[in-house]
């Protein structure tokens, strides 16, 4: 059984992921592979700087994230040229790895499950969310972007509403731990019943 692990920028999807890991469910995390798959000498990095130009690229020629991500997300068009690029490589790596992962579920994290269509390769739907003035808290805080650069990128994101319509499970993620890490037990109990 396939868990898609989703939510929102800065929503606690990694803080989830690793409860679920510390109870030894394999977890794939779909921006793991995204840093893998545009590593210097792979060819998603060499077709981003066809698209792109060579100024995505830092000084020791690996991609400047930041800048790619500032970029995108200012204009859908570039970002609908990277989705193409990167996306079916990201989605055909996860489906390999979770294929070899064993265990009776994996977790697959894919920040834009809905958006890439991945919600159809999993079993089930598992939405970490947070009210969106925290999400902002915590963007401005971990990642040092402006308030106004955090709200771009949240704008940019799947509504909310929508998101958790879609959802089979929620947990909240507004800063309590060891509510977090009940539920993902809940979760964890239920999920291993349902996949015998």
């Amino acid at each position: 059984m396939k868990v898609g692990l989703t939510g929102g920028i800065a929503s606690g999807k990694t803080t989830v992921a690793n409860l679920f890991a510390e109870l030894g469910v394999p977890v794939i995390d779909t921006d793991e592979i995204a840093r893998e798959v545009v590593e210097p000498g792979q060819p998603a990095l060499e077709r981003l700087v066809e698209v792109f130009g060579e100024e995505i690229l830092d000084p020791a020629g690996r991609l400047n994230r930041r800048h790619l991500r500032d970029r995108v997300f200012a204009d859908q068009d570039e970002r609908r040229k990277l989705e193409s690029i990167v996306h079916p490589l990201i989605g055909r790596e996860t489906m390999a790895r979770a294929a070899a992962a064993g265990g009776p579920y994996q977790l697959l994290v894919v920040p834009l499950l809905f958006e890439t269509g991945m919600d159809r390769l999993v079993d089930r739907v598992l939405v970490v969310d947070c009210p969106p003035q925290i999400q902002l808290e915590r963007l401005i805080s971990r990642d040092n972007e402006s308030p106004e650069s955090g709200r771009r990128i949240l704008d940019a994101q799947m509504d909310r509403a929508e998101r958790l319509g879609r959802a089979d499970d929620v947990i909240v993620n507004d800063g309590d731990l060891d509510s977090v890490r009940d539920a993902v037990t809940r979760l964890h109990r239920t999920y291993t019943t349902l996949a015998d």
